[in-house]
């Protein structure tokens, strides 16, 4: 067997660019074939989410290990999928299969033995059929309610064997599957939260702007009036690098940060005893307090701002965001 003696560099990047290129066609294939097929798989799909019903995914070798990927995906979106063994099928586990589930079957011969045996069994409960397979003439076509093709050209094996494009289409198109019928259901960030406890992007979508804002001795709140030194205080005291500035009747003013500081500084001779209010930014970027930390991640990421002031519901400044926060909390 030979171990790459000799083999350049520029012979190892073209080798994995053909490689891709190969799978990329294979993908370009799912978007030329996309028709009626796949939105009657949606209507199945959605009707049995509807009913409470499952998706059972079913697979053998490579197709098997996407089907794993593909039931998790489906889970993650609130869509209940379970993968059946084709190996243990026959020997108790089409105990999973209730009737009105959808059953996902994957193979890209359309041919694979063992999952063309489970049919029969398959076929005695009340359960409807969509494959995903590279033949249309196949014998898992001829036996499923809808079929979705994903053709390729070859695969991105040299020796076009082991399955590569293949096994990418068939993952590409479980993925579209479960996006558009996430889409149809009217799926939202607070529902995959729901699904995702943990993590950051967990944490990121159930965290509202009100557990993670800087409040009390470590928010900087004062008056537009108070000359630059004591802002500078207050900031340090607070250890923030803003503070919030507040009219008399509690409303927003502006916010004065180390940013603003160091400018006015840049532009005159002496800041010393100014007013805060000559170099405050007027009509800062703001977000609620009951809004989601996501929002405040994508206001800060949007504007390119390092704070960001939080709002109550009458307006009023209450706290401030820090980008410094998002990672101490693990939000990012």
């Amino acid at each position: 067997m030979g171990h790459g003696v000799g083999v350049t560099r520029d012979k190892i990047i073209e080798r994995a660019r053909r490689v891709i290129e190969i799978e990329q066609q294979a993908i370009t294939g799912l978007l030329e074939n996309l028709g009626q097929d796949f939105v009657d798989a949606i209507g199945l799909l959605s009707s049995a989410v509807e009913a409470k019903n499952k998706v059972v995914v079913v697979g053998v070798g490579k197709s098997g290990n996407i089907s794993h990927k593909i039931a998790a995906t489906l889970n993650s979106t609130g869509c209940t999928a379970v993968v059946l063994n084709s190996q243990n099928a026959l020997h108790g586990d089409l105990g999973l299969i209730s009737d009105g589930d959808v059953v996902l079957a994957l193979s890209y011969s359309g041919e694979t033995s063992e999952l063309i045996d489970l049919i029969p069994s398959m076929k005695r409960f009340d359960v409807k059929f969509i494959s995903i397979t590279g033949k249309l003439t196949s014998t898992l076509a001829k036996f499923s309610d809808v079929t979705l093709i994903t053709p390729i050209e070859r695969e991105a094996c040299p020796m076009n064997l082991a399955p590569t494009s293949s096994s990418t289409a068939a993952l590409v198109m479980g993925d579209a599957l479960a996006m558009v019928l996430l889409d149809a259901r009217g799926f939202t960030e607070e529902d995959f939260a729901r699904y995702h406890p943990g993590g950051s992007l967990g944490r990121a979508l159930l965290t509202t702007v009100e557990d993670i804002m800087r409040k009390g001795d470590a928010l900087a709140k004062i008056s537009p009036d108070v000359t630059v030194e004591k802002a500078i205080g207050a900031m340090s005291k607070s250890r923030s690098g803003a503070c919030v500035l507040v009219n008399e009747d509690g409303g927003l003013a502006g916010v004065f940060t180390h940013g603003d500081f160091a400018r006015a500084f840049e532009q005159h001779d002496s800041v010393r005893g100014r007013l805060v209010r000559e170099f405050m930014t007027e009509k800062p970027i703001t977000v609620q307090a009951n809004s989601l930390a996501a929002e405040a991640i994508k206001k800060i990421g949007k504007h390119k701002i390092d704070d960001i002031v939080v709002l109550d519901d009458a307006g009023k400044p209450v706290g401030l965001v820090d980008t410094q926060d998002f990672a101490r909390l693990k939000l990012i």
